[in-house]
């Protein structure tokens, strides 16, 4: 696959902005995006390691589109095939560890559990199983963040630089080290507008899932500015697999 040198912008993201600029990108077709975002999010779950990722390239394409003025249509999801083979690499490198870290989490704390909770029949918790508890969701929460920051211009730069898998990955970890203030300021917006849609009786989730993305790719885009049209790299091959 022909690659475009990576290079990027530091100290680049503003979340506030990206949040703005990312409803004003999608606010004219928004229902449009919400189809888009939630087959996205439905297919790629359906078996996450191998679809995760052509959905995620296919909806980044989709955002990219709209930001160049381009026409938008529901197929153009699908054209996310096109990487497949760099997106599932993506995903693996991305879902392997964190399965054995939360596999490894669970193990501990219910091992955890076993040993302090009392035995007797009617007694409460003790002290320490609440402090154990908050601990592991402290723990599950900052991996969370973690692999999401690590990660996130991975699919990204496989659309736009068409990077591989690997590269995209590494060169999503350089940029992101290089823009960690603003990255993780847009990770707790995110975070908290995710919350808001909880309490919107859960379904408001979904509802703010296109801004979310938008929000991202905005982001992406301020760390990873536009390639002249003559400059870009060519499309990879119809089958996606070379």
């Amino acid at each position: 696959m022909v690659s475009l040198s990576p290079e990027f912008q530091s100290g680049a993201i503003a979340p506030v902005e990206c949040i703005k600029t990312g409803w004003a990108t999608i606010k004219d077709r928004y229902w449009l995006f919400l189809g888009i975002t939630l087959v996205a999010i439905l297919i790629g779950g359906a078996v996450p390691i191998v679809l995760i990722g052509p959905m995620m390239c296919g909806l980044y394409m989709c955002l990219f589109a709209k930001m160049r003025g381009e026409p938008v249509e529901f197929g153009m999801l699908f054209k996310g095939f096109d990487y497949f083979l760099p997106g599932l690499i993506a995903a693996a490198i991305q879902t392997v560890p964190v399965l054995i870290l939360v596999i490894g989490g669970d193990l501990i704390f219910a091992g955890f559990i076993f040993t302090v909770m009392p035995a007797g029949r009617g007694e409460g918790p003790p002290p320490i199983f609440w402090a154990g508890l908050t601990l592991f969701v402290l723990f599950a929460m900052v991996v969370s963040v973690v692999v999401h920051a690590v990660f996130f211009f991975a699919y990204p730069l496989i659309v736009d630089r068409k990077l591989s898998g690997w590269e995209a990955i590494k060169t999503s970890f350089r940029a992101v080290t290089k823009n960690l203030g603003g990255l993780v300021g847009l990770i707790f917006l995110n975070i908290g507008l995710g919350i808001l849609g909880v309490i919107c009786c859960y379904v408001g989730v979904f509802f703010i899932m296109p801004v979310t993305f938008a929000a991202q790719a905005t982001a992406y885009r301020q760390v990873f500015p536009e390639i002249p049209q003559g400059l870009a790299p060519p499309p990879p091959p119809p089958s996606g697999w070379a």
